[in-house]
């Protein structure tokens, strides 16, 4: 397939407007889409200081293969200065038998009972960065990110009788590079890493010792065709969590979650440039 691509690629050349953008304006719009699997690596749940260290692989079904997509927009200013808003739908829903007693806060599962299970953790994100590189076949971007998480963890009994729910909002700060390098023969790959680990209670001013960690790493390699629509293949790493005691506990808690996870995907895209 990507053999054929290629051929495509060399026997046209691309133009030099592409079906959305045109060179003479001083701002360009890139929409990327992505869609393929997700699979956990490793993932540690637990809510409480009395509640169970969950094995979400081993003991919440996620030995298998989940679907995943993956929506961004950058906007393109003059001298490379670059503005990219992203949407990371990820809600992993599984059920499960209870291999042993469970405990999430006040919330009892006991062995043998049949739980429906829910990790959603959607993020939205928006960077900035700047390329330091003027060559306008290469990219090597620096700049910093702003995420919106929006986190809704579940267990239910099967019979509804009996549920812990932890729903969470915040803003998190990133640090982001990126790069991205074109060859004459019409391919391309490029690189994307969004990172941060700091104990959360330095950044916004808490007392609580919380420790917080982000790493969000793509490799991915394409072609350029024509009207500037450039198929890709990416393989990402999706990690992190955190672990402390709130300030301000729900309800029947105690404020403590560790929550650590490791992700990888692979999907295939399509950019407009």
């Amino acid at each position: 397939m990507l053999l054929l691509l290629s051929a495509i690629a060399l026997a046209a050349p691309v133009p030099a407007d592409s079906i959305l953008n045109n060179t003479d304006r001083s701002w360009q719009l890139q929409p990327v889409a992505e869609i393929g699997f997700l699979a956990p690596l490793s993932h540690i749940y637990q809510s409480g200081n009395g509640g169970s260290e969950f094995d979400y692989i081993t003991e919440g079904g996620q030995d298998n293969l989940f679907l995943v997509t993956r929506w961004s927009l950058d906007l393109q200013l003059k001298e490379r200065n670059t503005v990219t808003f992203l949407y990371q739908p990820l809600n992993i829903r599984t059920a499960q038998v209870a291999q042993r007693d469970l405990a999430f806060d006040e919330v009892v599962f006991t062995d043998g009972t049949p739980i429906e299970l829910r990790y959603g953790f959607d993020f939205y994100r928006a960077s900035y960065t700047r390329d330091v590189l003027a060559d306008p076949d290469k990219e090597l971007g620096f700049g910093a990110s702003l995420q919106i998480r929006n986190a809704a963890i579940e267990f239910v009994s099967t019979d509804g009788t009996q549920r812990s729910t932890t729903r969470d909002i915040g803003p998190v700060p990133v640090l982001k590079v990126k790069g991205r390098f074109d060859s004459d023969a019409g391919s391309w790959w490029g690189f994307e890493a969004d990172g941060f680990y700091a104990p959360i209670k330095y950044l916004n001013g808490g007392t609580t010792d919380v420790v917080g960690a982000i790493a969000d790493i793509s490799l991915r390699g394409g072609l350029s065709l024509n009207n500037g629509i450039d198929p890709f293949l990416n393989l990402r790493y999706l990690g992190g969590g955190a672990e402390g005691t709130t300030d301000n506990p729900e309800p029947g808690t105690d404020g403590f979650t560790r929550n650590w996870l490791h992700f990888t995907t692979l999907t295939i895209g399509f950019m407009v440039r």
